[in-house]
């Protein structure tokens, strides 16, 4: 167990909305749950519930904790799995690390290829929540859990994570914009589109590439406000719907939000996308890079 386990006694009062309804459900006694929830708030130091004479009523910090317990049980249950996995997995078994900005298409052709180069290569797709601190904690300890991580890169982001990149193509930078935006409707863009529009980048110093970009469309493009973002994920595509601002974007995220449409742009902007892996890969990664590289030679 790699949580407090009175945890998913709380998760079962707040589902429950009482503790006799939630010792029903885990067969224990009802003190016992009462037990368990008082012990936790007091190791907290947090009011979870409001104990009333209509029954529980979960606190805004108990809907806090309520929404990360899920994912800290979860988390917690697929890291065992993950490490159960391990000790029976084939060494030549390549791990791909699997999130909406990391998608598995780009081995839906490369796939067949290697395992004609090396039949003993298998791949296993591994999924991760695109969290700030997933990325920093998987992108930087790549081939303990995850081997390998299919995105965008260039030599700043690799250096700030401290693994290798692999170039499989170069893809030109679109934008995504709501169905309900003004410019939904354009099948290409130019850039005298986005005149007088909100263009979110990613913050400089995590690619040279769009810190380059940021920097001719300010001096040559000053009709376009360019605005700084911390992360690429889901929740930026949400900012998006929702403001109507325009998101720089690749068109493979084009599965990451049904209500965004993603829109190429007539410019000279791109970045590298490719594999990730560890700045010392083990033997069977090198071996997948050796066949990424006669592949590319043979195209």
């Amino acid at each position: 167990m790699m949580y407090n386990p009175q945890l998913e006694t709380f998760l079962c009062v707040v589902e429950a909305g009482s503790f006799s309804k939630a010792a029903e459900k885990m067969y224990i006694t009802a003190p016992a749950v009462i037990k368990q929830i008082n012990s936790l708030e007091s190791s907290l130091n947090l009011q979870l519930f409001d104990r009333t004479h209509r029954g529980l009523i979960v606190t805004e910090a108990g809907k806090s904790l309520y929404k990360d317990t899920k994912y800290i049980i979860q988390y917690s249950k697929d890291s065992v799995a993950r490490a159960q996995n391990a000790m029976k997995e084939n060494k030549e078994v390549i791990r791909v690390g699997v999130s909406p900005m990391t998608p598995p298409q780009v081995f839906v052709e490369l796939w067949p290829k290697i395992q004609k180069m090396y039949s003993d290569i298998k791949f296993q797709i591994v999924t991760f929540e695109n969290t700030p601190e997933n990325a920093r904690e998987i992108l930087g300890n790549l081939g303990q859990n995850i081997d390998v991580v299919a995105g965008i890169f260039d030599e700043t982001l690799l250096s700030l994570r401290k693994c290798q990149g692999f170039e499989i193509s170069r893809e030109p930078f679109c934008c995504a914009v709501s169905l309900h935006h003004r410019l939904a409707y354009k099948e290409k863009l130019e850039i005298t589109d986005l005149y007088g529009e909100n263009l979110l980048l990613m913050h400089r110093g995590w690619s040279q590439n769009i810190d380059t970009m940021r920097d001719e469309i300010r001096e040559h493009h000053p009709e376009i406000h360019t605005v700084d973002f911390d992360f690429y994920s889901v929740e930026i595509f949400n900012r998006c719907e929702n403001s109507n601002d325009i998101l720089l974007a690749i068109s493979s995220w084009e599965s990451v939000h049904p209500l965004m449409k993603i829109i190429p742009v007539e410019w000279n902007y791109s970045i590298p996308f490719g594999l990730l892996y560890a700045s010392e890969p083990s033997e069977k990664v090198k071996r997948l890079i050796r066949a990424l590289e006669q592949l590319k030679k043979s195209k």
